[in-house]
């Protein structure tokens, strides 16, 4: 966890299960998107615009999540490019460091009004680079 300076938990409904008993595949990728959006949401000030979209999505599957079990997400900006993130995720069980899953996942920065890609604004730039470098 050395690595990651911003994590969030949810604990794994009922509905997320499926027949085998464990998380089915898909709701990973719902509950990174949960915790990249509380990423950003702490580093953005509600008059600031950001959107984006998932570009590509690399996941790792690790060993099942179960019903009830407590699951953090870690997330880190792993690079800021010209107009896309890579983030990187590992997602564990309270109190554990072995990883349910780990992903990679690219993200393009989005203008809001039109939806085509655009530049990431220097100023969440400026406040990723703060963010993750304090922590190192």
């Amino acid at each position: 966890m050395a690595d990651y300076r911003f994590s969030h938990q949810l604990k794994v409904r009922y509905s997320e299960i499926d027949g085998q008993k464990i998380v089915f595949n898909s709701h990973y990728l719902t509950y990174i998107d949960v915790a990249v959006t509380e990423y950003f949401q702490q580093l953005l000030r509600h008059d600031e615009q950001f959107d984006f979209v998932l570009a590509k999505s690399t996941l790792e599957y690790k060993r099942s999540a179960l019903l009830n079990d407590l699951l953090t997400i870690w997330c880190r900006v792993e690079r800021v490019g010209n107009k896309s993130l890579t983030m990187n995720f590992m997602i564990t069980r309270e109190d554990e460091l072995d990883p349910v899953l780990l992903a990679e996942i690219i993200y393009v920065s989005v203008d809001h009004k039109n939806m085509q890609p655009c530049p990431v604004p220097n100023f969440l730039r400026a406040r990723i680079e703060q963010f993750e470098l304090e922590y190192t």
